[in-house]
């Protein structure tokens, strides 16, 4: 059965006023369908038409991705986009791939795309499976033609998970330095590296940015950036926000 969303629900989460809806409506961006009981109208969204209008417009996709890890409650987003646990985004991790093969811009780079945002995720899963503060699963979304990848948790982020491993870590920027240069837990006999330590060393090696934040801490790392520098920022994310251009 195909979900049905008020205006006011679909506004929560295009995180937009009821005004800008309105306005989309008019111009088509996102048409509101109409149910008229005798001389009453309701304008509601099927969440099909609000995934397939997130599908193609990656700056609002962003910006739901943003609002729902960094607000302090949480908010409903469409499944699409929303993996509830792990099996759910390896699937989708999959579908990911598939799609990036299709494109010929991408016939050398896709596996390493795809890998980064597998462990990206996958990390979500692992470091925080039976201890979710609030909503379980993360957010994942992609936009092929801007070449761009969103990745969130609203888990327990970095510092308090390395914390189990090492105690005297102080903050969250020592937290993220330790994650994207010291082996934690070795994956041997894997010779592809160890979590985002991996990451780094793809971004570091190929024409990709990412953007990296857990708590106050803020990783931007790229080719030509290849200092890891770590600056705070005045939001806070509980767990981690990532997002991967390539």
């Amino acid at each position: 059965m195909i979900k049905e969303f008020s205006i006011r629900e679909t506004a929560k989460i295009l995180a937009v006023n009821a005004q800008t809806l309105r306005r989309w409506d008019k111009s088509g961006r996102l048409k509101a369908n109409r149910k008229k009981t005798g001389k009453i109208s309701r304008y509601f969204y099927y969440e099909n038409d609000i995934e397939d209008f997130l599908s193609t417009d990656f700056s609002v996709l962003l910006k739901i991705a943003h609002k729902w890890a960094f607000d302090s409650d949480p908010f409903e987003i469409p499944r699409r986009f929303y993996c509830p646990d792990k099996s759910i985004f390896k699937a989708r991790l999959s579908r990911f791939e598939f799609d990036l093969s299709q494109n010929a811009n991408f016939t050398e780079t896709f596996p390493l795309i795809v890998a980064m945002a597998g462990e990206i995720g996958n990390n979500s899963y692992d470091h925080n499976l039976g201890n979710w503060p609030d909503v379980g699963g993360a957010f994942f979304g992609y936009n092929i033609d801007e070449r761009k990848v969103v990745l969130a948790d609203r888990g327990q982020g970095l510092l308090k998970t390395l914390k189990q491993v090492k105690p005297d870590l102080p903050n969250h920027s020592e937290a993220l330095e330790v994650a994207f240069t010291e082996l934690i837990s070795g994956r041997a006999p894997e010779a592809r590296g160890n979590g985002l330590k991996y990451v780094r060393e793809v971004v570091l090696n190929y024409d990709f940015k990412l953007f990296f934040q857990t708590g106050d801490a803020v990783l931007n790392l790229s080719k030509k950036n290849k200092t890891l520098k770590i600056e705070k920022s005045q939001d806070f994310v509980r767990g981690a926000f990532a997002l991967i251009n390539y």
